[in-house]
């Protein structure tokens, strides 16, 4: 993993009475991150620059981590809400969010649910919307390693790629990526990775300043569901890299932390 101890802590924290790992660092107005479904990657380039000036909170989804998962979450809203418990618990909100693929399907939920628990919101290639061209990438029919790979359009030019996945996974970064994928389809199975009821829902947002960003060579999450999570959320922005597919936080990095620091700004 890319991470540099001294710029972050872990700790745990409860929610209902259930334990979660949370990584901390930075200072600053708080920032939300919700991490893709295979898992949190580590302490990247994004994270140093933007906690120059934010303090980051990274909860490590239940179940993705060495914690248990939450029985009683059985799905992505019942995730968004406990999320929202703990801002609540924290006395966090109202926070700006940035969520990643499946953290942005998450960040979404809770949206919809009290929108006005975020100042301000960023999504990266969420999840969450059935695409209306294309399909989702089914990740239980390749292995981690693969759908690692289709995540990044040019790996061989993304330095950061190479650092957080190059050469063979360790015995336990396979176990994490296997833990990951058997409690993404748990929350997320039937249906695939969407919600139906999410689109119509996202219309009813209002007063909520939404960035979007995607990769448009993006093979994860087809552009197209961008465009409908664009046209559902009232006066949200759609910024769109050439050149980039899931994962513009490491393959745009520069282009994908000036775009959102002025958002967020």
């Amino acid at each position: 993993m890319g991470e540099n101890l001294q710029e972050w802590t872990a700790g745990t924290v409860h929610v209902g009475g259930t334990g979660l790992t949370i990584i901390k660092g930075g200072t600053g107005r708080p920032l939300l991150v919700l991490h893709e479904e295979l898992g949190y990657p580590g302490w990247l380039r994004w994270h140093s620059t933007l906690a120059q000036t934010r303090t980051l909170y990274i909860p490590i989804h239940p179940g993705f981590g060495q914690l248990p998962r939450v029985e009683w979450v059985s799905n992505v809203r019942d995730l968004a809400c406990f999320y929202s418990r703990l801002l609540k618990d924290m006395v966090l909100s109202p926070i700006d969010v940035i969520g990643f693929s499946l953290g942005g399907w998450i960040a979404a939920e809770m949206a919809v649910n009290r929108a006005d628990q975020f100042r301000r919101m960023v999504l990266v290639a969420p999840a969450g919307i059935r695409p209306a061209t294309g399909e989702i990438m089914d990740m239980f029919v390749v292995t981690a390693r693969a759908y690692l790979n289709a995540s990044v359009h040019d790996p061989a030019n993304t330095p950061e790629f190479a650092t957080l996945y190059g050469g063979d996974a360790t015995p336990e970064q396979f176990e994490a990526w296997e833990d990951a994928r058997a409690e993404a389809a748990r929350l997320a199975w039937q249906p695939y990775m969407h919600n139906p009821s999410l689109g119509p829902l996202l219309e009813g947002i209002s007063g909520l300043p939404t960035l979007l960003v995607w990769g448009r060579e993006d093979r994860i999450v087809p552009n197209s569901a961008g465009h409908i999570y664009n046209r559902s959320i009232v006066g949200s922005e759609l910024a769109t890299f050439d050149g980039c597919g899931h994962r513009p936080e490491i393959e745009k990095s520069r282009e994908f932390i000036s775009r959102v620091q002025s958002f967020l700004a």
